[in-house]
Order: structure tokens, then sequence, then C-alpha cells
């Protein structure tokens, strides 16, 4: 990945463990995350891929303050948002929101629209109860929602728009960062297509800052300049998109870049079927922890925890054999 000193976020060997009740008595930790790196510049976006249950969500929730870290740093602006109280953090949130996936899910069916994209710029301080109205028709109007609109409530609209009503609750506090997990992934085709247009030119033109969780490659491909995939809490591999999408050096990213349906058959990749399942987080297997579902599996997989190295393109690799 291209560095330079204008990074936005930086997080350093983050860690999230959680607590699991295993029959009657016995406990066991899940390492949803497990020592997690990484960091956008400022105006970029970095995309946030691997399969449900890898880990990604707990990264993104993580960053945000939304769950409270194990092991690690995540500095916002060079602060780190875990070693705030409670208060410092309240005033710094504004700088960063989070899109969700299930946009109904995060919208209360009793509040108009209008007044819910307007809640927090009252409850911040950003705008006056007699121009809060402006504020949110103007945001209203950059994510493609009509004057109308305003007065209406969350069930009266598709799954598209309810998403750019989302979207505009998170962009009215003009934050730095947008955290946006999955949000996409419950969309016909071609609204996913505007959605991520709109992000697009969110980060063109208001300089926003992503990082987009998806499952999903191809989208991630349309908006992201890096890609760090997971498996397993950690990250496997992570490069430049153009890097990533032609290169690709770890098992795991060759099955999934393989899954992605292309029209054009001269540029079809050879389908590779990951066997098995995604292990258990709370007992992840010995040594490279993708070994048990990995063709190319060797004895020092088995015995050896790769580290993410970087190599001399800047391409980063959790892989003995890269």
């Amino acid at each position: 990945m291209n560095q330079n000193q204008d990074i936005l976020l930086e997080v350093r060997n983050l860690a999230k463990h959680f607590s699991a009740r295993e029959g009657v008595f016995g406990r066991s930790i899940v390492r949803a995350v497990d020592g997690v790196s990484f960091c956008i510049r400022r105006g970029s976006s970095l995309g946030l891929v691997g399969e449900s249950g890898s880990g990604k969500t707990t990264v993104g929730r993580t960053v945000l303050g939304l769950h409270r870290r194990t092991a690690g740093e995540v500095l916002f602006n060079n602060i780190d948002i875990h070693a705030l109280k409670a208060e410092q953090l309240r005033t710094l949130r504004p700088h960063f929101q989070l899109v969700f996936q299930d946009p109904m899910g995060s919208l209360n069916p009793r509040v108009r629209v209008g007044d819910a994209i307007g809640e927090a710029l009252l409850e911040h301080k950003r705008a006056r109860a007699d121009d809060v109205r402006d504020k949110v028709l103007e945001v209203m109007q950059i994510c493609g929602l009509a004057p109308e609109h305003y007065a209406r409530y969350p069930h009266e609209f598709s799954g598209g728009q309810r998403q750019r009503i989302g979207i505009a609750r998170a962009i009215a506090l003009k934050p730095e960062l947008i955290v946006a997990d999955e949000p996409v992934s419950a969309l016909d085709v071609s609204i996913q297509a505007q959605i991520i247009n709109l992000f697009s030119d969110l980060k063109e033109h208001q300089g926003v800052t992503f990082l987009f969780i998806s499952h999903d490659l191809a989208v991630v491909e349309h908006l992201c300049d890096d890609i760090a995939v997971m498996y397993l809490g950690q990250i496997v591999e992570m490069a430049s998109k153009e890097q990533l999408f032609s290169q690709p050096r770890h098992p795991y990213t060759q099955g999934l870049l393989s899954a992605i349906p292309i029209a054009d058959p001269d540029q079809r990749r050879s389908r590779i079927i990951l066997k098995g399942e995604q292990p258990n987080p709370a007992n992840p297997p010995t040594g490279c922890r993708f070994h048990p579902r990995c063709s190319f599996v060797s004895e020092k997989c088995v015995k050896t925890a790769p580290e993410l190295r970087t190599l001399p393109d800047g391409h980063q690799v959790r892989c003995h054999l890269a």
C-alpha cells in the first residue's frame, strides 16, 4: 500500500475477544478479532472483506468505540479513542459515523425521516432549531431524496431509499470517517449501483474517508483504493485494489476472486472451491488458520503461524508460500 503521513485512521494490533458459554458450566474465549493492523489515508477508502464470521463487523464496531477493545490501539487523528473518557468520546463522535446493513432496523418507525436526520444536528449543537430543516433538506438533496420525503415515515420508502436516509443521517454531521457495514448487501443490484455511486460522490466531492465492510469483492472493487482480506479474525492479505485483483498472493483471496461472476468468458478465472467451512473462532487451528481449507498446505503451515509480511512492492500477505 502506498503510505504517506496524512493518516486519518490507524489501527494497531487490535484485538476483541468475547466470552462464550460452553455447556452448563464451561466458558470459552471467542477471538473475533486477533491482532488486526491497518491505516486509512485521509480522503481514501479501505475495503474490509471476508466470509461471514471473519470478524469484519467486529473490527468496524471496535474502531468506532461501540465495542471496547481487548488489546491494541485505534488512533483517529492520532487520538486513541479507547483511552478517552465517555464525555471526551461523545465530543469526538460527530467526526466518525456508521452506516448500517439494515436501514429499516436503524430507523425509528415512529419518527419522520426529516426529524431522524436532524436529531444528531440538534444533539451535537451543529444547528439551531430554526434552521435545522434547511440543513436537513440540503443533506437529503445530496443523497438523492426529495423535499417531500421530509415528513414521511420509514415504512413509506423502498429499501434503497431507506439506505439513502441512513447515509443522509450519517453525513449530516459532516464526518471525516464513515464506517459502512455491508450497506448494499440487502439491496437489488441496480439499487446497489446507485448507493455505490453515492458513496463515490461523497468521497470525491465531500472528502469523506471510508472503511467499507463487505463480503463481496466485486462491490468493493468499485469504491475502494485499498483492500484488506480477513479470515478468522486476522488480516491475511492487504494491498492496493489494482495489486490485489491482478496478483492475489493468499490462497484464500484467490478463492474469493475466483467466485466473482464475470460476463466475458475470456476474462474468467478458474474456479477455486474452498473445502470445508470456516473453523470456530473459539478454537482456531494451530499454525496457519487457513490450513484446514488450503490446497497447498504443508507441514510448516500446520505447525507454524505465518506473520503478515510486507513484500517489496508493498503487498502484505500472511502465508508461508508468498
